[in-house]
């Protein structure tokens, strides 16, 4: 009786680690759904982010003046694994840099979360965009992500951008 207790309770443990594995490699390998790993014209995209460098200082002055519902810049974050870039939101502009928080789950580098204080030099954003009611002014990273959205998703961003 008592081996046939151990080994029930061994089954058990070993089936609660199999299942804990399993849940955690599910949970890992699944990407945040703003992730965008392929499926974009990479040219357009570098474009994109140069226009967004050019044009930055147009965006400082709208968000010195507040003059429009929220404020974002993309920057570029790296660790070992590679770089990802995030959306850092409520933005203010101090002594030439950016201060905001990390606006959403990693799905490639390891050394930020979601909602983290991250500062990034004004030189060194791949984007920035200022909401003004339902239009979005800036943002032209998005531009090149279009062609990965479901149609109706990307017609209703391109209804929104100002270009």
């Amino acid at each position: 009786m008592f081996l046939v207790e151990r080994r029930e309770a061994f089954e058990m443990k070993l089936l609660i680690t199999f299942t804990v594995f399993l849940l955690v490699l599910v949970g890992c390998s699944k990407d945040p759904e703003t992730l965008v790993r392929e499926g974009y014209d990479e040219a357009e995209m570098g474009a994109a982010i140069a226009r967004a460098r050019k044009e930055v200082d147009e965006f400082v002055k709208v968000l010195a003046a507040t003059n429009a519902d929220s404020f974002s810049v993309k920057a570029p974050i790296k660790d070992a694994n590679g770089t990802e870039h995030f959306w850092i939101t409520d933005v203010r502009y101090d002594k030439g840099e950016f201060v905001g928080k990390i606006g959403n789950d990693p799905g490639i580098v390891e050394n930020v979360k979601i909602g983290q204080e991250w500062r990034i030099k004004k030189e060194e954003i791949s984007d920035w965009m200022y909401v003004r009611g339902e239009k979005i002014h800036g943002g032209y990273t998005i531009d090149p992500l279009l062609a990965t959205m479901e149609k109706s998703e990307g017609d209703a961003y391109r209804r929104k951008l100002v270009r």
